[in-house]
């Protein structure tokens, strides 16, 4: 209930914000003339007319609010005649949000989102079409895997892509030492079989007592289907098949071998701790700092921001590349910019979003994020490719992202979070087969997606 009142208390403050602004004009002073003969007269001078675009941003930490705000401010300053207002929102309520804006036409100019519910909202007629406003040079500088989760089957573009993140695993170096472990390197990155075995070795009963104290990695499986989802490109699946213009949730061998290997390492092997499946990725972090577990395998390139602020100081991390099953392919969402279709100055905001992700302000806002940027001039800057904090391995990471078959699926997001997430906490409890799970899912997903077919 308050999570509601709180929605439509929001609702009512951005509907008002955004009723109050478009087209202002701006009152000059007049200037004073002295005639000939020495009289004065005021110049009447004509009204500028001033565009102001309204940017729902979902940035969330300091650095990155201000950097934004910075950008807003210079692109002001140099652009008199369209200026740009900022306007927080919040990630937990931006789809309802959204929504509603959509269903009153009250829309903010440009807004920050993620490219599945792009996808969504652009075949519900929601957004404008940017096609023929991206210039070449954007066009060509952004990577093409970026630009394909954004693009719909007609070849029409609704969003901007502009940060992206692939998953890494981190380790804890002082560890790996005392075992002489070699990390694996980006030209010869470890499988998922070499992996098991590095976290057997590592898993130890410390003090004898009986008991592991130091398990060899550490899953986060709270809310496990993101994750899933996206390593299963690299096991030859993908959940989602498209049959006679439908989509359809299959589990076949490729998404089962996945299924099965992190179970085993549960259960088999023992070398992943069970507390993992009631924590997130970030809640595993303060086990990593402890020694508790080896390694976080799979967590996205943002969590090593959470090292640097967290971890105590002489704490001896790194970055190993992402895993390899039958490739290294990852599925990865992007973040957008885009522009609602009833947005009056489509053509001005879309000015302002190529200034806002020149190459310069879109590497600052991808390194504030701990994510990468989608421009390839951006990505080549030094501060993506030092040694430091991992960039370098992390960054090499991007060549095996790749756009996911789920993320054209009408009704995707609804699957996600009422089928997938916690059939596969059912099943990573040892409460279901692999078998069991997989029916589960596959029928319990496509009568969700059928109400949307």
């Amino acid at each position: 209930m308050r999570s509601k009142i709180l929605l439509l208390v929001l609702m009512l403050i951005f509907t008002s914000f955004f009723s109050l602004i478009g087209c202002a004009p701006v009152e000059e002073e007049p200037a004073v003339v002295e005639k000939a003969d020495g009289e004065k007269e005021e110049e009447v001078e004509e009204e500028v007319e001033v565009i102001e675009l309204t940017y729902l941003s979902l940035a969330w930490q300091e650095e990155v609010i201000e950097a934004k705000k910075d950008i807003i401010n210079t692109w002001n300053e140099k652009n008199p005649n369209i200026q740009v207002k900022y306007v927080q929102g919040d990630w937990g309520s931006i789809h309802d949000f959204m929504i509603t804006s959509f269903a009153v036409g009250n829309v903010p100019s440009i807004f920050h989102y993620y490219s599945t519910p792009i996808v969504d909202f652009a075949g519900r007629d929601f957004l404008a079409d940017l096609t023929p406003l991206i210039t070449d040079e954007m066009k060509n500088d952004v990577f093409e895997g970026a630009w394909t989760s954004v693009r719909l089957p007609d070849e029409k573009i609704y969003g901007i892509p502009f940060l992206w993140e692939s998953r890494i695993t981190l380790y804890n170096k002082d560890i790996f030492e005392e075992a002489n472990i070699t990390p694996p390197t980006i030209e010869d990155p470890w499988t998922w079989d070499e992996m098991r075995e590095v976290a057997k070795e590592l898993t130890v009963d410390k003090d004898n007592d009986g008991k592991i104290d130091q398990w060899g990695a550490g899953f986060g499986l709270r809310k496990p289907a993101g994750m899933m989802l996206n390593l299963s490109l690299g096991f030859g699946g993908g959940f989602v098949k498209e049959e006679d213009g439908k989509h359809i949730i299959e589990v076949g061998e490729a998404e089962k071998n996945l299924m099965r290997t992190l179970k085993a390492m549960l259960y088999e092997d023992k070398s992943t701790t069970l507390d993992g499946i009631g924590l997130s990725g970030t809640k595993m972090l303060p086990g990593f700092y402890e020694g508790k577990w080896a390694m976080i395998p799979v967590i996205g390139v943002w969590a090593r921001h959470r090292v640097t602020t967290d971890a105590p100081a002489d704490f001896n991390w790194g970055v190993l590349p992402p895993l390899k099953a039958v490739t290294q392919a990852q599925g990865a969402s992007t973040q957008t910019l885009s522009i609602p279709k009833d947005a009056p100055h489509q053509e001005e905001a879309m000015q302002f979003i190529n200034f806002f992700l020149d190459t310069q302000n879109m590497a600052k806002l991808a390194q504030g994020d701990w994510l990468f940027p989608t421009r390839k001039s951006s990505i080549e800057l030094p501060e993506f490719q030092t040694e430091e904090h991992g960039w370098d391995i992390a960054t090499a990471s991007v060549e095996h992202l790749k756009m996911g078959p789920w993320q054209l699926t009408p009704g995707f997001a609804e699957f996600q979070s009422r089928v997938m997430n916690p059939v596969l906490v059912e099943f990573f409890h040892d409460r279901l087969t692999v078998d069991e799970a997989a029916k589960r899912i596959e029928e319990e997903g496509n009568n969700v997606l059928s109400e949307y077919q």
